[in-house]
């Protein structure tokens, strides 16, 4: 599978071309299309000092069993709701195992980084949402640091 990004009317005129080839050739695409940015480099480090000091304010946990707790409760449910091959693999692979299980395939199973920079803006949020109920304070920095 190629990936393509399209940011500029040079590059978009350069797809469209690719893809009268191809059909010409073929004569059957299949295209997949996902729009916005991959997340941010920024959110990934929020995402990951969350992590930590959650496993370091609670104490029940380190932080990749947070993050593999956060992965499956907050990223997989809007990567299902968005993403129809993320759904479809998730459901077929992952969705009848064990919670104790599906926590561990966490730990191989790409949920964030497959994330939209709004997809990851949700899993922040979420994050706020779940940890709030525990009392955890995730706060993001403020913009101009």
């Amino acid at each position: 599978m190629t990936t393509t990004y399209v940011n500029s009317e040079p590059s978009l005129s350069k797809l469209i071309g690719d893809l009268r080839e191809l059909w010409r050739e073929h004569k059957f695409l299949r295209v997949a299309i996902k729009t916005g940015k991959d997340r941010s480099l920024d959110q990934n480090a929020i995402a990951h000092a969350w992590f930590s000091q959650i496993a370091n304010e609670l104490r029940e946990q380190t932080a990749l069993q947070v993050k593999a707790e956060c992965k499956l409760t907050i990223g997989v449910p809007i990567l299902r709701a968005e993403d129809d091959e993320f759904r479809a693999f998730y459901d077929k692979s992952i969705r009848l195992m064990t919670y104790e299980d599906k926590l561990a395939a966490m730990s191989f199973l790409p949920v964030t980084s497959l994330m939209t920079v709004k997809q990851l803006s949700q899993f922040l949020v979420g994050m706020q949402e779940t940890y709030r109920k525990r009392d955890v304070a995730l706060e993001f920095p403020p913009e101009d640091v």
